[in-house]
């Protein structure tokens, strides 16, 4: 059988020394071609004949159709005036309708807790955050007086399950000294037998006497003669 040559021959290693010795083939010149400057600035004739084309047509806005744009400007003295226009509003709110007024603000503020219960309770009833049941009014009446009426009020309310009630006892400005028949009140809830029905009581708020009434929360049941003697009595400010 007759062999077949290949048409592919082997060359050897040294072909290649024999190029490597050869001048080598000369590359393209790659390196970059130097920017020229093609900013040409137009004349200034030219650049009024291109807008003057551009604009063709164009019709400018009328001035009755744009919004009329308003620059607010600040004057010192002008501030001034307003602050006090401003002040002297308030103060005839506070005076006419008694608003922004804070009863809590004033020395005429009292509030109290009974055994065991938060502060903060106070704080809420005076608040407006309990419901009032129901009210008595002490205001101008005598201490023994008021002190039987007070008695009979509370008694009432407790048999009748209310918790929130308001007693009314003026803010006690006529008397020489101190607010006589409002501290007695106080004195009533702290000390005595209705101490154990007593959970908080605080002044009221300005719509429903302010300073010359006292918000009081009941509580459903009394405190047991075990809870009195681990607590302290109702807390004052």
């Amino acid at each position: 059988m007759k062999s077949l040559k290949s048409s592919l021959t082997f060359k050897s290693f040294r072909d290649l020394k024999d190029l490597s010795k050869a001048k080598p083939f000369p590359f393209p010149d790659r390196r970059p071609t130097p920017l020229t400057d093609y900013a040409v600035k137009p004349h200034p004739e030219l650049e009024e004949e291109l807008f003057k084309k551009a604009m063709v047509g164009v019709a400018p806005i009328s001035r009755d159709k744009c919004a009329e744009r308003i620059f607010q400007t600040w004057d010192p003295e002008g501030a001034g005036h307003r602050e006090d226009a401003e002040t002297l509003e308030k103060l005839a709110d506070l005076v006419k309708y008694g608003r922004g007024f804070n009863v809590a603000d004033t020395p005429e503020y009292i509030e109290g807790t009974g055994y065991h219960v938060h502060p903060a309770v106070a704080k809420r009833l005076h608040r407006g955050d309990y419901s009032i049941q129901a009210f008595v009014d002490l205001h101008g009446l005598l201490v023994k007086d008021a002190k039987e009426v007070f008695e009979k009020f509370l008694k009432c309310a407790v048999t009748t399950g209310k918790t929130g009630v308001l007693v009314i006892h003026g803010r006690g400005l006529s008397s020489a000294s101190e607010p006589v028949l409002k501290k007695k009140v106080v004195e009533w809830l702290t000390h005595g037998s209705w101490r154990k029905w007593i959970a908080a009581y605080s002044s009221a708020r300005i719509c429903d006497g302010g300073a010359g009434a006292t918000y009081v929360l009941l509580r459903p049941r009394p405190v047991s003669k075990r809870l009195r003697k681990e607590g302290v009595g109702l807390k004052k400010p």
